[in-house]
């Protein structure tokens, strides 16, 4: 295993690699110290207000009961091809939600797994995975990880911090970022909206990156139960803005077809 990447939140001195993990801390060498979890993960959160951001635990439930059951492994797949292909030690997931696409690409590839997001329930669901990975909480705007020391990174529909995510990458490194394809979730947009829109792929500035792919995943997905239904429209933007009148008509939905259609950037640095 190579050296921890991991950075001390509050004056970004690393956090050692030592026996003080066996008593349920990381420590930095100024003597911070930071509480694992009883499910084995780490909060680096340190700014006030970040207690409970994040998505609540009904949300990342949802999350995980839908993307257990494979709906996305298409997706999952394409970026683990990338990763194989790729020349690569260590790993982050940027705001990884609850683990999934980790817990795929750790069955690909042997590298150094880390993974974080903002929200604890999310993180909590990550770790207990026990997929090999180290899942911390943290803020993509002030990533708790050493610069040029990430080889690989995937993030996939979150906001995109050009500066911070072009600090953490090693000169060479390959970040994949997702977004949705013209067509994604058609399906379930029929059935919440009267004027169904599309989405206009529109790319975020990448910064000094430099953009060396751009890659189209394309699949049909069919959700043959309400649970799964409902698993799907929690975890999507349209549950904050959908009228009611298109809620009662999902939730008398007992079948729903759908394309899913992602847009896979890959950049190097």
């Amino acid at each position: 295993m190579s050296e921890n990447i991991l950075i001390c939140p509050v004056c970004g001195k690393p956090l050692e690699n030592s026996l003080e993990k066996e008593k349920n801390v990381r420590k930095c060498v100024s003597g911070h110290s930071f509480d694992i979890a009883k499910d084995n993960y780490v909060n680096l959160l340190v700014r006030s207000g970040t207690e409970n951001a994040g998505d609540n635990k009904e949300m990342a439930l949802s999350r995980k009961n839908f993307l257990s059951k494979d709906y996305y492994k298409p997706l999952a797949d394409v970026v683990g091809d990338l990763l194989v292909t790729a020349d690569t030690e260590t790993v982050l997931d940027i705001c990884c939600g609850e683990g999934y696409y980790t817990s795929q690409l750790t069955k690909r590839k042997k590298c150094d797994f880390y993974g974080f997001d903002i929200s604890k329930e999310m993180v909590r669901l990550a770790a207990k995975r026990r997929c090999g990975a180290e899942f911390f909480a943290a803020n993509l705007t002030d990533i708790p990880v050493r610069s040029c020391s990430v080889d690989f990174a995937f993030h996939l529909f979150a906001p995109f911090d050009k500066y911070e995510f072009y600090r953490v990458m090693k000169k060479g490194g390959t970040l994949v970022t997702v977004i949705p394809g013209r067509e994604h979730l058609l399906g379930l947009k029929e059935v919440l909206y009267e004027n169904i829109y599309y989405n206009d792929e529109s790319v975020t500035d990448a910064g000094e990156f430099t953009l060396a792919d751009r890659i189209r995943v394309r699949a049909s997905i069919s959700i043959d139960n309400k649970e799964d239904i409902a698993s799907l429209f929690k975890m999507t933007p349209y549950y904050y803005s959908t009228p009611r009148s298109g809620i009662e008509k999902l939730e008398r939905t007992e079948k729903l077809e759908t394309p899913i259609e992602f847009v896979l950037l890959v950049y190097k640095k």
